[in-house]
């Protein structure tokens, strides 16, 4: 991987090529690019992406609106660092042999917000009875979701009076979705004994035993 001086020699040759007078290390700004009357392009430097790089160009952006990232090697996650600078409004380049490549011009972020899955955070929100999952826990724990926390009041009613008609375990307790949830079945929990009548499977029982508290 180059020095990040190494960097310096192609990013100026770019810039210059598009008409710029290029200057390094202007009041710690690492390379000031100006054309003109317009806006001064600032670039900042580093052998690798990183956080570090990040908020340098984050603070330069006090100075003028087009600030690049310029790295010394292909970022791994190039789609999630590329989602990245467009939220921050920060341009990208990548320099390898000797070439830089402009991977993203920098231009100001307008997210548009998704209706549609802040709708379900906020439904998930609603239905989930208090407060069962610890914030930042690891994902390879499974999540108490106010689907889990339905059907295992479906299990708990089968576990206590045995095979149900759904009817009666709407009535019985508070599982609006109980068709759903039964003739789905996402866990394996319930077994079809006839029409509209389930039954708890013993996978259900493990259930209902690992994740009552």
């Amino acid at each position: 991987m180059p020095l990040e001086s190494d960097l310096y020699a192609p990013v100026k040759a770019l810039l210059e090529g598009q008409g710029y007078v290029v200057k390094g290390e202007v009041r710690g700004c690492d390379v000031v690019a100006v054309r003109g009357a317009e806006p001064p392009v600032v670039v900042e430097l580093k052998r690798a992406f990183g956080l570090g790089l990040v908020l340098q160009g984050v603070d330069r952006l006090v100075l003028t609106d087009l600030v690049y990232l310029a790295v010394g090697a292909w970022p791994k996650q190039m789609k999630n660092v590329k989602k990245l600078c467009r939220r921050l409004g920060l341009g990208l380049m990548v320099v390898v042999a000797e070439r830089c490549d402009v991977v993203l011009d920098p231009v100001p972020y307008l997210p548009r917000k998704n209706k549609r899955k802040a709708g379900r955070m906020l439904g998930e929100h609603a239905r989930r009875v208090g407060d069962p999952n610890l914030g930042g826990q690891a994902m390879r724990a499974p999540l108490m979701t106010a689907y889990r926390q339905e059907a295992l009041r479906c299990a708990g009613l089968l576990a206590a009076n045995g095979p149900m008609k759904l009817p009666d375990m709407r009535k019985a307790g508070d599982v609006p979705n109980a068709a759903k949830i039964l003739q789905q079945d996402v866990y394996g929990w319930f077994e079809r004994i006839t029409r509209g009548v389930y039954a708890l499977t013993p996978a259900g029982k493990q259930g209902l035993k690992r994740f009552q508290r």
